[in-house]
């Protein structure tokens, strides 16, 4: 007899499908009477309107568990009846992504029906294990003369454009999109006003960018666990296209967003701020997001994550803790894009740490020598602004003031302009070929 009853109880599921909300803090909910785990999912019932509001586990305490809505909070009240799903946040991955748009959670948003077979992945998955990364050894052609020519990508980089607000990052980010040589597109739009979501698909990406993209987007009125999330539903969906052995090109904006609502959810569960008010678990998180992209056994991910700079201060803590794990970095320069100069990329900041490794050695020379020139008039450029330098002071300044004009116009690009990799090295070797031979740090002859 109780060996009967002992069998027929190992088949009853140790969860308590019923609990009972407690109290509402903010955003925080705190209920009673479930077994769960951390990210599992619920579901708060309301007797008030028949609301349904999802709900993720985010902590618990002695006195229960901590919940954040993934839905508005509307018709919560004490007691409402909290049902545990037993499972967690996944997200569904096939072909059928390409030309979609998804929210934050990884479902179409277009109104476009399904999206026809799929199979359901983790949101967390660990990055490739290092030994089985192959080396970054082709260029990833962005369209982007400055980019291409003198701050040269590869396949499986990742790479950061830091910029402050209202400075061209969106149009950056789809001059690459619309022409960059990737098989699939990534694309998160995170944090970002409503009204921008459209102009970004229509003006930025185009429908020929569009055909082969996927956007995952979480507008910044959507709680702060959609935002966090909508990183890892389209890092997830970047990971399933790569290991169909394809190029990805995952574009993640911005990572600033994501580590504020990180922010909120942490202050709201009880973690210590730290650090300009984030608390010790963004800066965990950020390499554990950004460590998953990159070059794998069977595809490659090349991330480009932009980092919106509070107050245009490149060394803020998000922007500081980004740039040292990530292989590179764009700067984006208000001081440019004031004077009409776009894109605003301000090639002195900017470092790519492959480049060496993909460029010809015929290329490098070239890139090094435009740059010191930049280097140089930018060094006297007070001086020449109000007439004070004397042309003969010195070779290099004389030749950056005599190649100004061609070296501007090589950086400027319009929206809808793409050069290709081959012709912006052409276009850089030319400009440069004018210039009387010139060392790297040396003088000219």
């Amino acid at each position: 007899m109780v060996e009967t009853l002992l069998k027929r109880l190992e088949g009853v599921s140790r969860f308590a499908h019923y609990g009972r909300v407690t109290r509402v803090v903010g955003l925080v909910i705190e209920a009673v009477g479930l077994d769960v785990a951390l990210g599992e999912l619920c579901e708060i019932e309301s007797l008030v309107n028949g609301n349904v509001v999802p709900a993720e586990v985010v902590g618990f305490h002695e006195k229960g568990i901590l919940l954040m809505p993934l839905g508005d909070l509307e018709g919560v009240h004490p007691g409402s009846a909290v049902r545990h799903l037993g499972t967690s946040l996944g997200v569904e991955v096939g072909p059928g992504l390409l030309g979609r748009v998804l929210d934050g959670l990884g479902s179409p948003m277009d109104g476009l029906g399904g999206v026809g077979p799929t199979v359901r992945v983790p949101l967390f998955s660990g990055p490739p294990n290092p030994l089985s990364r192959r080396p970054i050894t082709e260029v990833f052609e962005t369209g982007v003369r400055a980019l291409d020519a003198l701050l040269t990508l590869g396949k499986g980089q990742r790479i950061g454009v830091f910029s402050g607000s209202g400075v061209g990052k969106s149009t950056l980010l789809g001059m690459i999109a619309r022409h960059a040589s990737a098989d699939v597109n990534v694309i998160a739009l995170l944090g970002e006003r409503g009204r921008e979501v459209k102009d970004f698909i229509e003006r930025a990406l185009g429908e020929e960018g569009l055909a082969r993209s996927v956007l995952v987007v979480a507008t910044g009125d959507q709680s702060a666990l959609i935002r966090a999330r909508g990183a890892l539903v389209a890092t997830a969906i970047a990971e399933f296209f790569r290991d169909q052995g394809r190029h990805v090109l995952l574009i993640l904006d911005s990572v600033t967003r994501v580590a504020m609502a990180w922010r909120e959810i942490g202050l709201a569960v009880g973690e210590p701020p730290t650090t300009r008010g984030y608390p010790p678990s963004v800066f965990a998180s950020l390499p554990r997001l950004l460590e998953r992209a990159g070059n794998s056994s069977r595809g490659a991910i090349t991330g480009i994550y932009s980092v919106l700079v509070e107050g245009d201060d490149l060394n803020e803590p998000v922007a500081d803790h980004v740039r040292s794990i990530l292989d590179g970095h764009i700067v984006l320069s208000r001081a440019l894009a004031s004077a009409g100069h776009f894109p605003a990329i301000d090639v002195l900041q900017s470092a790519s740490r492959v480049r060496n490794e993909i460029m010809t050695a015929e290329h490098q020379a070239a890139a090094l020598r435009f740059q010191g020139l930049m280097a140089a008039y930018r060094e006297r450029e007070d001086l020449i602004s109000v007439g004070a330098y004397q042309p003969g002071s010195d070779p290099q300044t004389d030749l950056a003031i005599k190649l100004r004009a061609p070296m501007l116009k090589f950086l400027r690009q319009e929206p809808h302009e793409c050069t290709s990799f081959t012709d912006s090295v052409a276009e850089l070797t030319r400009i440069m070929a004018s210039a009387n031979p010139w060392r790297p740090g040396g003088s000219a002859e």
